[in-house]
C-alpha cells in the first residue's frame, strides 16, 4: 500500500513538471530539468520568502485552471 501511494505521489509530481511547461521548454532534457530544480532548491534555502511567492503563484494557477474547466 505504501509503495502504491509513493508511486502515485511521484506520478503527480511528474505531472506538475509537465504542466509547468518545463518539459517542453527543456525539450525533455532531464539533466537540464534536474539542474533547474537544484537551482530552485538553492534559491528557496537562501530566501524563504520565495516559497511564499511560489505557493501563491501555484494556487492562482490551480484556481485559474479549475475556473477554465468550469467554463467549458
Amino acid at each position: 500500500m505504501a509503495r502504491r501511494e509513493r508511486t502515485r505521489h511521484l506520478i503527480e509530481l511528474g505531472g506538475l513538471v509537465q504542466k509547468s511547461g518545463l518539459v517542453d521548454l527543456t525539450e525533455d532534457d532531464r539533466a537540464t530539468l534536474y539542474g533547474a530544480m537544484l537551482d530552485l532548491a538553492a534559491r528557496a534555502q537562501q530566501d524563504s520568502d520565495v516559497l511564499t511567492l511560489w505557493k501563491r503563484r501555484g494556487k492562482r494557477a490551480f484556481e485559474a485552471e479549475a475556473d477554465a474547466l468550469i467554463e467549458t
